[in-house]
């Protein structure tokens, strides 16, 4: 992963992340997962909307498959836009473990470019997956994902995904409860603090592969937060332009320079920039030690020199702000409308030292929104906390409608990951239409197993599948 560091990991396809998932809209997608584990799994498609069955979330969805089993799912890629796949049985372990890769949906007149790179950020404790490591031993089982169609890796080719490795990786266990004079608990600052080694596409430092293109040329980057962590990505002096969030295009953007782009966690961004006449580096200005050895090398094959890239911005981009707004439109009349307000709370029984809330309650006592098919549903959204909370809806988009009481003066922003900072306020817009009883969580997923999740319900809905509800996690 980084010269001198190497970790034990579960992958996809015998690498982190797992292997791309690259399909053209329109295309049918079907993945046979075979567990080859000794640990129940599954597999959620973030961000895209699956019918419900599809979903990936043991105890809701379906069961999770025990080891030795196999399951098929199957469904028809009919919207386009970036996406990752991860595990949904105990994520914040398997996740954090390394099971996620990238699934894109190419559009049928997607925009042409010269390049197309995906990049996945991600974070790992390398003191605690090798002080697990040491204990426990290495587990050489093996998960298998087969009959997959469409393609795979960023040249088009159509090729199979097959020969998942797994070992042993765990978290470490911390015990200090204390609060700093912000309110935050030292045992949660300590957790993510521990998260010391900072990847993009499972590689760190000189490892990291440069993205070869030449002057002039038009390339995408396709950004994937796969952590934890605010990721604060700095183009230094190269403009740049943001066409989708969350795999949803951006009405006319302009380009931009000079400004760091956020990306919080499960969030997606698609940039695109020309290749300027020398090499540049494209930087992580998160305020965390780990992120100084995230430099992805913008390789030019005809000028190898890299260009300084003069003081480094701390002014960040902001999303609500960006792109061409549509015309607008007389407020709408909601059928429903529900308020979630985010806590954290000292909990010396947990592993973190804290519980994460919604409404002043934790899951799975946490109040579930009841909507029938067809309806209009607002919801608002108050972080109340100390801790960054990017709220991930399963089976919609959200439209984003008001930052801190200030409407969108954007591009219309569609979502399905919104990080939402302390003190901020949102609200968020969705049509109910597509049934099913959807997870809503916290995609820090350390927060969602503490307690901040809850659940979109449809009314009268009958799940054709016979789920066990004790199988229910994060």
């Amino acid at each position: 992963m980084k010269p001198g560091i190497t970790l034990p990991v579960w992958t996809y396809g015998g690498k982190v992340p797992g292997q791309e998932i690259r399909v053209k809209q329109g295309q049918e997608v079907v993945v046979n997962l075979k567990n080859e584990l000794s640990e129940n799994v599954t597999i959620h498609w973030h961000g895209y909307p699956v019918p419900f069955e599809m979903d990936g979330v043991p105890g809701m969805s379906q069961n999770s498959i025990k080891p030795g089993e196999s399951f098929t799912y199957k469904f028809t890629a009919t919207v386009p836009g970036t996406y990752w796949y991860h595990s949904h049985k105990n994520s914040a372990e398997q996740v954090d473990r390394g099971l996620y890769g990238a699934f894109i949906v190419e559009k049928k007149d997607e925009l042409k470019t010269d390049k197309d790179y995906t990049l996945i950020l991600d974070e790992w404790e390398t003191a605690a997956a090798n002080q697990k490591s040491s204990k426990q031993g290495m587990d050489h089982s093996n998960m298998n994902i087969d009959s997959m169609s469409g393609q795979n890796n960023n040249n088009g080719n159509n090729q199979w995904m097959h020969g998942m490795d797994h070992s042993k990786m765990g978290t470490m266990n911390m015990s200090d409860n204390m609060k700093n004079s912000k309110g935050q608990s030292m045992h949660m600052m300590d957790h993510m603090a521990s998260y010391d080694l900072f990847t993009v596409n499972g590689k760190s430092s000189s490892f990291i592969e440069p993205l070869v293109a030449k002057t002039g040329e038009v390339v995408r980057l396709r950004f994937i937060n796969a952590g934890y962590q605010l990721r604060l990505m700095d183009f230094g002096n190269v403009p740049y332009r943001i066409v989708t969030t969350d795999g949803q295009d951006i009405q006319q953007p302009l380009e931009v320079k000079g400004k760091l782009l956020p990306i919080g966690p499960g969030e997606r961004y698609d940039v695109v920039l020309t290749i300027p006449s020398s090499s540049f580096e494209i930087l992580d200005c998160t305020k965390r030690p780990a992120a100084k050895d995230v430099k992805i090398m913008v390789q030019n094959q005809d000028n190898k020199s890299v260009a300084q890239t003069g003081k480094v911005t701390t002014e960040l981009l902001d999303i609500t702000t960006y792109g061409k707004a549509t015309a607008k439109t007389e407020r709408r009349k909601y059928d429903k409308e529900f308020k979630m307000v985010f806590e954290d709370v000292m909990d010396h029984s947990s592993d973190m030292g804290m519980k994460y809330t919604i409404n002043g309650k934790s899951f799975p006592d946490t109040e579930k929104l009841i909507v029938k098919k067809g309806e209009y549903v607002k919801v608002t959204y108050e972080n109340k906390g100390q801790a960054n909370h990017p709220m991930h809806l399963h089976g919609h988009f959200v439209r984003v409608l008001s930052k801190n009481g200030k409407p969108v003066s954007g591009s219309p922003l569609i979502k399905d990951t919104l990080n939402v900072k302390p003190g901020e306020t949102y609200e968020v817009e969705f049509v109910a239409d597509n049934p099913g009883n959807w997870m809503f969580h916290c995609h820090d997923l350390h927060h969602a197993s503490t307690g901040m999740m809850t659940t979109v319900e449809y009314e009268g809905y009958k799940n054709p599948v016979k789920v066990d509800r004790n199988d229910l996690s994060e």
